[in-house]
Formats: structure tokens, C-alpha cells, sequence
């Protein structure tokens, strides 16, 4: 699952960003405003689709390695639509007995992860803001799915972008961080524009008009969301460079470069 959806309720007619990605994904959970929005964030980006594509494989590292690591506990915040990999599937993989809380505010995902999710043992799907991490945090729910006395893994990806600094995102990745047990991680993902950042204003302009703001950020403004924990390797990375298996078309994935950072920390 991908970015959240800060606020509302279900509205075809306003462009959604979680439906957005799912449009840039060539997934169908998505409607003619959706599809028009992203068409125009494509005119000035067209490179997004295939960064969507590989934000979905630097989930599938990232969680594989956690689990590789011990961690059975996952907390994906600003989970959005239901697609393949899910965090859960990747875990399970690794740690059959891995339990996984989804949280989005987003009428619409939670309703449709709940429908697709509902058989999934040891997979729970609740409402949550993530601009509001203590209501997260302090979730009866979340609190009796997961043991915060134990490591956690907590995914940010691709819905810290989602957060004007007026709301403050490094307090409040940090507010994660400090309630985390030592030898949790986590992960983060971030579109950048130092590619074109003369774009930026444009594709803000694009996701104002929608349900969600978008904050044009350059990679100085993101790697402060990693303070306070221990970097994995290799860092800070674009997406595509961070632990890559298989086999990748390396000339068409620079055409991507800078448009992603990501990177997995520990916290000891």
C-alpha cells in the first residue's frame, strides 16, 4: 500500500492522491478526476510512474530486510490502496507469525483493505491521521495488535510529502521514533525535486486542487527526517539503489534518480 490521504470523506469528483498513485501504479481503484489530475502531474513529471513502480520494490527490500532482522511487528502509516506486494505478504515471507497494522484516514482505503484484508490473520486495518501520531500511538487497537515493549517496524512511505511544514514532519516522525524500543526501524520514503525543481510549484498547484497538499521538498530538506537513527546501508539513497536484487534496467532507472530518496534506520 502506498500514501495516505490527509482528510475527507469519499468524493469521485475531487481528485484523490492515494487513487492518483493507483492510477500512476496501472492499478483500477481509481475515477476520471483522478485520471485527469494525474495526467497533468505527468505533463511535468513523467518519470512518476516508474518511481510509484519502484517505491513498491523499496517496500518489499525494506520490509524483507526488517524481518530478516528479527522484527516481527510492522506499522505502515499511510498505508493507502491495497496492492502487490503488501506489507503483510513480505513479511509472512520471512516471519509467518509477522503481525501488521495498516492505518490510513481515508474513507475509501479503509473500507476497501478492510474488504480485501479481512482473512488475513494477524493483519489489522484502523483510522489514523498521521499528523496526529500520539492518537496513532495511543490506539487501544494498535496497542493490543502490537507490543510497543518489543521491536517495531514502522513504514513512511511515500506520505511524508504529504505533510507542510506547518504541521511540522520532523516532530513528528519524531514523535514515532522516541515511542519505539530499541532495535526497532524504520523506513521512509520521500519524492524530491532536484531534478526539476522549476516543476515543483506546478505539481503543488496540482495536489492543492486535490485532496491532499504536496510538499515540493530537495533532498537537504528530506534527509533531516532520518535524525536520530542509525542509518542503515547504504543510506540515504534513491530508491533504486537502496540493497537492489534481480535484474534492473539500470539507463531507464536514472532517468528516475532524484525524484525518490529512501532509507531504513535502526534505532538503538
Amino acid at each position: 500500500m502506498d500514501p495516505n490521504v490527509i482528510g475527507g470523506g469519499f468524493d469521485p469528483n475531487i481528485p484523490n492522491s492515494a487513487r492518483m498513485y493507483d492510477y500512476f501504479l496501472g492499478g483500477k481503484n481509481n475515477f476520471p478526476a483522478d485520471r485527469e489530475a494525474a495526467e497533468k502531474v505527468l505533463r511535468y513529471v513523467p518519470e512518476i510512474p516508474l518511481g510509484a513502480r519502484e517505491n513498491r520494490g523499496f517496500l518489499a527490500r525494506a520490509v524483507r530486510f526488517m524481518a530478516e532482522q528479527g522484527i516481527v511487528q510492522f506499522l505502515d502509516i499511510g498505508a493507502g490502496l491495497p496492492t502487490q506486494p503488501n506489507v503483510h505478504q513480505v513479511a509472512t515471507e520471512v516471519a509467518p507469525d509477522a503481525r501488521t497494522v495498516y492505518v490510513d484516514n481515508d474513507e475509501q482505503v479503509l473500507t476497501h483493505a478492510r474488504a480485501l484484508l479481512q482473512d488475513s490473520a494477524n493483519v489489522l486495518t484502523v483510522a489514523g491521521d498521521l499528523r496526529r501520531p500520539l492518537q496513532i500511538l495511543a490506539n487501544p487497537e494498535v496497542r493490543a495488535h502490537l507490543d510497543f515493549d518489543r521491536p517495531i517496524a514502522v513504514l513512511m512511505l511515500a506520505i511524508v510529502h504529504f505533510i507542510p511544514d506547518s504541521d511540522d514532519p520532523a516532530g513528528i516522525v519524531a514523535e514515532f521514533r522516541n515511542a519505539l524500543a530499541p532495535g526497532s526501524h524504520m523506513a521512509i520514503s520521500h519524492a524530491v525535486v532536484d531534478q526539476a525543481p522549476e516543476f515543483g510549484p506546478a505539481v503543488e498547484g496540482i495536489y492543492q486542487a486535490a485532496s491532499t497538499p504536496f510538499v515540493a521538498r530537495r533532498s537537504s530538506e528530506v534527509e533531516p527526517f532520518f535524525k536520530g537513527l542509525d542509518l542503515v546501508e547504504p543510506g540515504v539513497v534513491n530508491l533504486h539503489e537502496w540493497r537492489p536484487d534481480g535484474d534492473y534496467v539500470v539507463p531507464l532507472l536514472e532517468k528516475a534518480k532524484a525524484y525518490f530518496l529512501c532509507g531504513v534506520g535502526k534505532i538503538t
